[in-house]
């Protein structure tokens, strides 16, 4: 028979830990968690920047605490953490040198990075940062299609005074800021460009161009982030090539491919729909949900960033802590099916994922089937299979066309198929694994 096909395991070459560690947690928090109905608050009701502002004195985290973040993390099986440094709104949570709207000038009255980058390295956790292009707040950022200001009938007006270059000058100047002040940095996400985009007012009489890389000097941006910080990996949204690439609340149905070769991705989600935290979003993906996110992406090469929303005095809310809880259960028995794992190069039966690291096959089975599972192809390739949950030996059993499994009717299986027999009681756990361990002659890699 011939050897497996070889594993894909697409790599960023000067930060190889990224496709290894395969889970983060992302972070949305700022200003809009008092508002608590969405992250993009001050655009779906058209505040201004004087409405907004209310937020701004009242932001007051008394809970925040970096430190459990970073624990909810390591206990959920993530690896790296990202928080929104500045997201649309404009809100800096550090001392920023270039903007009076920051959160040492609330009744916060502290910089809020500091501790953050503290806690993720006292945890063992990559530090990464998360910075909005885009800015409501900013005197200079013209209003377009995705501005909070879009429907002020004044906006032409408005926009005679704004001037994208001194906003360009601005948005380098935090981002030196960032990758200067707190060592190193482990990972940028930007959002986000939209160059092509023409946005219309609801009147349907006026369109705005959209803004991309020329706007955001992205390719000088990019060189500056290098110079700052060799080892850091930035993400795909400047509108020119980044370290990965990011599909946003949808799973792919493979391989993301860029320039028709494959690259690494990362599938950003949330816990309900919403980034920021919002009080009454009662519709909480499940702990299983999230595990089979996180293995389908894995099956297919990518991680998995899952965002936590905290509430307007820092914590964590009970539901999002549940969810994590839930995975970090399945992660401590079965991570290794997902660290330093991904496509296997193989297709996988119905209801199932293949995931692959080295001489080890994983199985995760959505499905749990009656007694037997088969795997064409896996004749000669296996020698041991096992529950991953408690190290349990899985039989194995290679069926004759039209043979009988035990006294059930003819499997009808092609020839080269290996059988597995399972217990008939399903594990207690939310996705059971099988591990399998691949013979030395047939481990393709």
């Amino acid at each position: 028979m011939p050897a497996l096909p070889a594993p894909t395991q697409v790599t960023i070459e000067h930060a190889p830990w990224f496709t290894h560690d395969r889970l983060g947690m992302f972070v949305h928090w700022g200003l809009y968690s008092l508002a608590a109905r969405h992250e993009w608050v001050m655009y779906r009701e058209n505040m201004d920047v004087g409405e907004y502002r209310k937020y701004f004195e009242h932001f007051d985290p008394d809970l925040y605490d970096p430190r459990e973040w970073a624990a909810a993390a390591k206990n959920a099986g993530m690896k790296y953490v990202v928080l929104t440094t500045k997201h649309h709104d404009g809100f800096a949570l550090w001392d920023s040198a270039l903007t009076e709207y920051k959160a040492t000038n609330t009744p916060c009255g502290r910089d809020l990075l500091t501790p953050y980058v503290a806690a993720l390295r006292e945890a063992g956790l990559k530090v990464g940062f998360y910075h909005s292009v885009i800015d409501w707040h900013h005197p200079d950022f013209t209003i377009d299609g995705n501005h909070a200001a879009r429907n002020n009938p004044q906006w032409q007006e408005l926009n005679k005074t704004r001037d994208v270059a001194r906003y360009r000058e601005y948005l380098h100047g935090q981002v030196r800021e960032l990758l200067s002040n707190y060592g190193q940095i482990d990972y940028l996400f930007f959002d986000f460009s939209y160059p092509d985009e023409a946005t219309a007012n609801p009147d349907g009489g006026t369109t705005f161009r959209g803004k991309g890389a020329e706007d955001w000097g992205s390719v000088e941006l990019m060189e500056m982030i290098r110079e700052l910080q060799p080892g850091i990996i930035v993400n795909d949204r400047l509108n020119v090539p980044g370290d990965f690439v990011t599909p946003e609340q949808y799973q792919p149905a493979g391989a993301m491919l860029s320039g028709g070769k494959e690259v690494p991705w990362e599938a950003c989600q949330t816990l309900n729909g919403s980034w920021g935290y919002d009080r009454d979003n009662l519709d909480y993906k499940s702990a299983e949900q999230l595990i089979r996110m996180l293995i389908d992406g894995v099956s297919k090469g990518g991680n998995l960033l899952l965002n936590v929303g905290p509430t307007a005095r820092g914590e964590i809310d009970p539901r999002a802590s549940a969810a994590l809880s839930g995975m970090g259960e399945w992660m401590r028995l079965h991570g290794r099916s997902i660290y330093g794992s991904g496509a296997a190069g193989m297709a996988a039966p119905q209801d199932a994922r293949f995931t692959r690291r080295g001489d080890r096959l994983y199985l995760h089975l959505f499905a749990w089937p009656f007694q037997f599972i088969h795997l064409p192809g896996l004749a000669d390739k296996v020698r041991y299979a096992q529950l991953l949950n408690d190290a349990s030996e899985i039989a194995m059993m290679v069926l004759d066309p039209g043979q009988a499994a035990g006294h059930m009717t003819p499997a009808g299986q092609a020839p080269g198929t290996l059988t597995l027999k399972l217990p008939v009681q399903r594990p207690g756990v939310a996705v059971p694994v099988i591990e399998l361990f691949l013979n030395p002659e047939s481990d393709a890699t």
